[in-house]
């Protein structure tokens, strides 16, 4: 088999320090690792590193191999004496060449080493106005506990978001023993608002109208996320009829409608005038509103 000079591989001398030696696996790991680097071999180098810092790490790994070293360059033929793998084996391992197996019969391999585990993802919630979450926003909001720097971060809330939806901040999270971190995951939730109400991507508003709108008809101005528009009411509106405004809730690729909940008001009966209409409109109107309640 190839024998794999693992100093020649980490660019460092053989009387490197361990700290000097894990300085530059550490370096070389991050150059190479799959997920940032650009590299076209990156992920063969990046297995190559690793294998180099499992074998020389350990000081009794580092001894043993430094045994016959000496004797070889990189890429000559190498084969150990019967019975070598069973010198400290811990186990086969297929993340490992075949070099590394008969060497040490295996090692932790890379899934177990601290430096390859990436730090743990965050969630957290964040709350945002209706307005915000209608037109999209940037926040600035302090870091949770745990992720990867203090202080403060901008976040970009998207036009249309609804709660529940989350934002991922890639890199935002835990910082693991690899210095690679997690990710924060922000939950958004819409805080309640005094005139609407949302339900999935509509929004709903209970729309106050006087008797005689209701009766007659009318047009009336009426508020949407977008501003205002003019709203015709029909003639013989009753209370609880639901009106569509069709693309007025939050936007996106389906936009959602915002829904008008008629609701007659009833004028208070405050003043003698007042008091003299409704007398006037019991004694000429023909309107019984439990006519159809008087036989149960």
């Amino acid at each position: 088999m190839e024998y794999k000079d693992y100093y020649k591989i980490l660019g460092v001398s053989r009387d490197v320090s361990q700290d000097e030696l894990k300085k530059a696996y550490r370096k070389l790991a991050r150059k190479y690792h799959p997920d940032v680097s650009k590299e076209a071999d990156a992920e063969t180098k990046f297995k190559e590193v690793g294998e180099a810092y499992e074998a020389l790490k350990d000081p009794e790994k580092r001894a043993q191999y430094d045994q016959f070293g000496h004797n070889f360059q990189h890429g000559q033929s190498f084969n150990p004496p019967p019975g070598w793998d069973q010198r400290g084996g811990m186990g086969g391992n297929n993340n490992f060449s075949s070099f590394f197996e008969s060497m040490f019969g295996g090692g932790m391999g890379e899934g177990n080493d601290p430096f390859f585990t990436k730090g743990e993802d965050v969630n957290a919630k964040i709350t945002i106005s209706l307005e915000d979450a209608f037109q999209g926003a940037t926040k600035a909001i302090r870091r949770p506990a745990g992720s990867a720097q203090g202080g403060t971060i901008n976040v970009k809330i998207p036009a249309g978001i609804t709660s529940g939806k989350k934002i991922r901040l890639s890199g935002q999270g835990k910082v693991g023993a690899s210095h690679e971190a997690g990710d924060l995951f922000l939950e958004i939730n819409i805080a309640s608002h005094p005139h609407y109400q949302v339900e999935d991507k509509n929004i709903i508003l209970t729309l106050p109208i006087a008797p005689w709108e209701a009766a007659l008809g009318a047009k009336v101005t009426v508020p949407t996320l977008a501003g205002k528009i003019s709203l015709s009411i029909p003639a013989g509106a009753k209370s609880g009829q639901k009106m569509r405004l069709k693309g007025r809730g939050l936007p996106g690729k389906e936009a959602g409608d915002q829904i008008i909940i008629l609701q007659i008001m009833t004028p208070p009966a405050d003043s003698n005038t007042a008091k003299q209409l409704y007398q006037q409109m019991a004694e000429e109107l023909n309107f019984n509103p439990r006519e159809s309640l008087e036989n149960l």
